[in-house]
C-alpha cells in the first residue's frame, strides 16, 4: 500500500480515509450544537445575512444578493450553510424560499453563549 499523508491508495487504486475520529462524541450534544452554530457563523458574509434577516424579519435570496457584494450561488451556499446549523429557517412561498432567523434555535445559542461569557468572567 502506498501512504499520502491521510488518505491511502490499496491495490485496487480505491482510495480509503486513515484519519481518527473528529470524537466530537466526547463531547456534550449541547458544546457540540454550539460549536456547529459558531462554525457556521465563522464568516463575514454569514454575519451580515443575519444582521439583514435581523432588520427585515425575513428575506428572499435575491433581497440578499442585491445587499451583499456576492453572487446568487455564494449567497445561496451561506444560505444553506446557516440553515444546516439551524440558525436560519425557510419557509418555501410559491417557488421561493423566505429566510429568517430560527428564533428557537437563536435564543438557545444566546443562552448557552451567555451562560459561558458569565463562567469566564469568573476566571482569573
Amino acid at each position: 500500500m502506498i501512504y499520502l499523508t491521510s488518505v491511502f491508495i490499496n491495490r485496487n487504486f480505491t482510495i480509503k480515509e486513515c484519519m481518527g475520529t473528529s470524537k466530537n462524541e466526547l463531547f456534550s450534544p449541547e458544546v457540540n450544537e454550539m460549536a456547529k452554530m459558531a462554525k457556521a457563523m465563522g464568516h463575514p458574509a454569514r454575519i451580515a445575512i443575519l444582521q439583514h434577516l435581523a432588520k427585515t424579519k425575513g428575506c428572499f435570496c435575491g433581497d440578499l444578493v442585491d445587499v451583499l457584494p456576492l453572487s446568487q450561488s455564494t449567497v445561496s451556499q451561506h444560505l444553506k450553510t446557516l440553515k444546516e446549523a439551524g440558525i436560519i429557517k425557510g419557509n418555501i412561498e410559491g417557488t421561493s424560499i423566505c429566510y429568517c432567523i430560527n428564533t428557537k434555535n437563536w435564543n438557545r445559542l444566546n443562552k448557552i453563549l451567555g451562560q459561558l461569557f458569565k463562567e469566564i468572567k469568573k476566571c482569573c
